[in-house]
């Protein structure tokens, strides 16, 4: 009996060993000195076709209730534009409820984090206060690849100040036409300057690892983010740069001019690439096999996840929504791996489900899709630090940003114009002059300053946008405290004329704007803005500051200005225009776009054939700092 009993304890414990050897490799998935394909692999195998379809679902954060989270297992929630917890929402709100999104997705069975991503396409530009820093276009300007990677880790910082790891950038766009409405977000019409200015990616990711494996996702730490390349492929050459339309061109010129950025970014380790919303030749990105599939995934060996568009799958389609069904089916199936389906998760949920029960979309395609985004999860380190870092919310806007900002709008600045005569320069301006007028719509307006994506969607007007310098309070602080400056909107010439001004700076431009409201086939400097450069500058020598996504038409006028300077959006600290303006700086800025005579001439870019530009790729008179 006593044996029996000796034996029978044995076996219980034999049993619970066995249950805590079963229970620690249930872990594995958890264990952060497992191997991370090992990791992946666990998690998938244990993952039902509800949590699996769940990873690759991306939704609005107006939808994301703990609800939502749990019983749908969402694994992706994101900020569109303008889209805040409040209207003054800090580091500690956004972070607070960003948590609270996290604790619910953490609820669940398996205990998967969600990745929050956002907008952050000239800084942290969704989150007041955040620093602005310059649109692209005035970053391809400055031929400066390694601030454009200070940047980058900027901005990396100030998004994690909020709690998001995830940010919807670099925009590798190749911007052939400025008629288009993104053009601002593209940093050259020059393919090789776009690649140099993939160093964003390290900025936002941290540096690879020596001897790091080409094409898989890194992210260095819980100071860093995942980066997105977007819009794949092709989007800054549609016809007639028309946003979202057709990019009509062989396979070798998609190679090389739009494609090329993209090898730089996947060997720098972007985490995700985002589709665009265009076509290739009549195929929707977002429904294209061949590019998103064969190349991006097989032939570039590129292991993060691809990304559709806000509503892109929902595009597919003419009208859009035609057949949802078939926009569900296309897109999974071209192999795009998490959908941001904003508002229609359930019914995209649903479809899908349908699909792969039905067995006409594999479960292979799924579980790639899910390996993959699990694969960057694991990357960045959210299984360990899920939620934000209270310690780092001081980044948000802090001084040392805003410093490389105002290098950055420094270095932007492309001189077109310096004097009637070449040796008569009125650049740089002197500092002590008896009176000074300041006039033009874009002088002492932040938003404007700062263009589209800056807290709002579209952009906004005024100076309580957010914080920062508006280009006449710099002027302002810049200038000898004996001068003074008077401003104007729109003086007429009786009070130009009457002020005895010894010199004006006019700053006029376009109004902000983002995507499709962007477009423009005329390009012209929008009203008053001819109005007060022919008023001002026909009465009193002229600095015209012009502030736009691209070029625009200036021919007409060039003659009666004294000076122009494209200072392109230049964000929030609009102390760099005055810097150089007044010579604490030399200008340095080289144009990355070709700045047209008419827009009759578009598309028109350099190595074109009859290529006869007002100002050709390149130019940028030069200064040198006043002693």
């Amino acid at each position: 009996m006593k044996f029996f009993h000796k034996i029978t304890t044995f076996l219980v414990l034999l049993l619970s060993c066995s249950a805590f050897l079963s229970s620690a490799e249930y872990m594995k998935y958890k264990d952060p000195k497992a191997p991370l394909k090992a990791r992946v692999n666990d998690l998938l195998s244990r993952m039902t076709l509800a949590e699996k379809i769940g990873q690759m679902s991306q939704i609005e954060r107006l939808n994301a209730t703990s609800d939502v989270l749990t019983n749908y297992f969402i694994g992706s929630v994101l900020s569109g534009g303008g889209s805040m917890p409040s209207p003054n929402a800090g580091a500690k709100e956004w972070s607070s409820r960003i948590n609270i999104m996290q604790k619910a997705a953490l609820s669940t069975r398996l205990g998967i984090p969600i990745i929050y991503g956002i907008d952050a396409v000239h800084g942290h530009n969704n989150v007041l206060n955040a620093t602005i820093f310059p649109h692209n276009v005035g970053l391809g300007a400055t031929r400066d690849p390694e601030l454009v990677k200070r940047i980058g880790r900027a901005t990396a910082l100030e998004a994690r100040a909020t709690g998001i790891p995830y940010v919807f950038a670099p925009c590798i766009a190749v911007c052939r036409d400025p008629r288009w409405g993104r053009c601002y977000e593209s940093y050259s019409e020059s393919t090789e300057i776009v690649r140099q200015m993939t160093e964003l990616i390290p900025g936002l990711q941290g540096d690879l690892p020596p001897n790091m494996k080409k094409g898989v996702p890194y992210v260095a730490g819980g100071r860093y983010v995942a980066a997105c390349a977007k819009h794949y492929v092709g989007d800054g050459g549609t016809h007639n740069g028309i946003n979202e339309n057709n990019t009509i061109i062989d396979f070798q010129g998609l190679l090389s001019i739009h494609m090329a950025p993209y090898y730089n970014a996947i060997i720098k380790g972007v985490s995700t690439v985002m589709v665009s919303y265009s076509s290739w030749n009549g195929e929707k990105m977002h429904a294209n096999h061949f590019l998103v599939t064969d190349f991006l995934k097989n032939k570039l060996k590129f292991r993060g996840f691809v990304i559709s568009d806000w509503q892109g799958i929902d595009k597919i389609t003419s009208p859009m929504d035609a057949n949802y069904s078939y926009s569900v089916q296309a897109s999974v199936s071209a192999g795009i791996d998490m959908i941001m389906i904003p508002y229609n998760y359930p019914d995209f949920i649903s479809i899908l489900t349908n699909f792969v029960n039905e067995k006409i979309i594999p479960m292979s395609r799924i579980d790639d899709a899910v390996r993959r985004i699990l694969r960057v999860k694991f990357a960045m380190g959210l299984f360990e630090n899920p939620y934000a870092d209270p310690s780092l919310a001081n980044q948000l806007g802090n001084q040392e940003h805003r410093e490389i900002a105002r290098e950055a709008v420094r270095k932007s600045l492309v001189l077109l114009k310096n004097g009637k005569s070449i040796i008569e320069p009125v650049l740089p301006l002197p500092k002590k002059s008896s009176r000074i007028l300041v006039a033009g719509t874009h002088a002492d307006n932040l938003g404007y300053q700062c263009g589209g994506w800056t807290i709002a969607w579209q952009g906004l007007s005024g100076n309580n946008v957010t914080a920062g310098t508006p280009i006449l309070q710099a002027i302002k602080s810049t200038v000898d405290p004996s001068t003074q400056v008077d401003f104007s909107l729109n003086p007429d010439s009786t009070f130009i004329e009457s002020g005895q001004y010894d010199y004006s700076i006019v700053v006029v431009g376009e109004l902000p704007y983002a995507e499709t409201a962007g477009d423009n086939l005329n390009l012209t400097i929008p009203e008053p803005g001819v109005s007060i450069i022919q008023n001002v500058c026909g009465n009193v020598k002229c600095v015209v500051v012009l502030i736009s996504g691209r070029p625009l038409v200036v021919e007409p006028y060039v003659g009666i200005m004294d000076a122009l300077v494209a200072a392109w959006l230049p964000g929030s600290e609009g102390q760099g225009v005055a810097d150089v303006l007044f010579g604490d700086y030399g200008f340095t800025g080289k144009l990355s776009r070709t700045w047209f005579r008419s827009v009759d001439q578009l598309p028109m870019n350099i190595g074109d054939p009859h290529y006869d530009p007002l100002f050709p790729f390149g130019f940028g008179l030069t200064t040198k700092p006043a002693m």
